[in-house]
């Protein structure tokens, strides 16, 4: 009598893998991979996880061939979508709400204070736009777009950039024209033999076209991104507070250190103590030593005498009583 396997009905195949999908003239094409989308083998499935294979006809009539299975598994690969579980999604999600946020912090600043808002108003400004994170594109770039959309809404504008611009000296009444077309706002102006230094803030939508015009000078020109010195002197105050709290906790850890040592000296002291001579000892070799000598050999022995002495006066006081 032959004897054939027998499978569950219920088993499903495949559920310990990451599935990249693709839908292609209304058909769903789904391959098994790793989760860095490293192929695990080039059969092509219609459902990985119940183990169905595609059919011959759905890839002909998706792909055009029916032999070649790798091209087939290598489109769905490049083109396919990974799937991933829904909390690993929402994981994902939040985090890059959370880097278009910090991106739209850094870049942008409230033109009544001049200050950058914190990230919690920026989050909460985007709540209310109802921005959706797109998973498939870049975060700078869903920033950019982010920034343009809350200026149609809110008083928010870019930061400026601050340049500085090395020009020859003859250079000088152009680059002035120039600045004052872009709206820019110069803050400083410093010769230096045949050089000229200018400092000034710019919109960053026109940096391109300043770092182009400065390079056409004739002769040599140079742009430089400048950072605030606003930044260098919050800069400066963090390290000042950092170096603070380093000090005061080193004096706080030291003052630890001396009560602890105190304390243990205390402690040693009194686990060195002779009861019968009423003194201490530091260290516990003099403490050894110290039940050798004749000091506490007498003083033990006075002890002992005092001792039988109070026991006779109690005898003798027990029998002027009688039971």
């Amino acid at each position: 009598m032959s004897r054939s396997l027998v499978q569950p009905i219920g088993q499903k195949r495949l559920t310990n893998v990451a599935v990249v999908r693709l839908k292609k003239h209304g058909l769903r094409f789904e391959i098994a991979c790793y989760k860095n989308k490293v192929l695990q083998s080039q059969t092509v499935y219609s459902n990985v996880s119940k183990g169905v294979l595609a059919k011959s006809k759905d890839l002909n009539a998706a792909f055009g061939t029916t032999t070649k299975r790798r091209f087939a598994s290598r489109s769905i690969m490049e083109k396919g979508e990974l799937q991933v579980a829904g909390k690993e999604r929402d994981s994902q999600l939040s985090n890059q709400f959370r880097d278009i946020a910090t991106i739209v912090m850094e870049k942008t600043i409230n033109p009544q204070t001049q200050r950058p808002y914190p990230i919690s108003m920026i989050e909460r400004l985007m709540h209310e736009i109802h921005f959706a994170v797109d998973p498939h594109q870049n975060s700078k770039k869903q920033a950019l777009e982010l920034i343009r959309e809350l200026q149609k809404h809110f008083p928010i504008k870019r930061s400026p950039m601050r340049l500085r611009l090395i020009i020859p000296e003859g250079s000088i009444s152009p680059l002035m024209e120039k600045l004052s077309t872009w709206g820019a706002n110069v803050i400083s102006k410093d010769e230096s033999g045949s050089q000229l230094c200018v400092v000034c803030e710019i919109e960053p939508g026109f940096f391109r076209d300043c770092d182009s015009f400065v390079r056409s000078i004739p002769g040599w020109g140079e742009t430089r991104v400048d950072q605030h010195e606003e930044a260098d002197e919050l800069l400066s105050l963090s390290t000042k507070a950092v170096s603070n709290s380093v000090a005061q906790l080193g004096e706080r850890m030291q003052r630890q250190n001396i009560s602890e040592e105190g304390r243990g000296g205390e402690e040693q002291a009194k686990k060195n103590r002779c009861g019968t001579c009423d003194a201490a000892f530091g260290d516990a070799r003099e403490y050894r030593d110290h039940f050798k000598t004749d000091w506490h050999k007498h003083n033990l022995r006075r002890k002992e005498c005092l001792a039988d002495m109070e026991s006779d006066d109690y005898k003798s006081d027990l029998n002027n009583y009688s039971f």
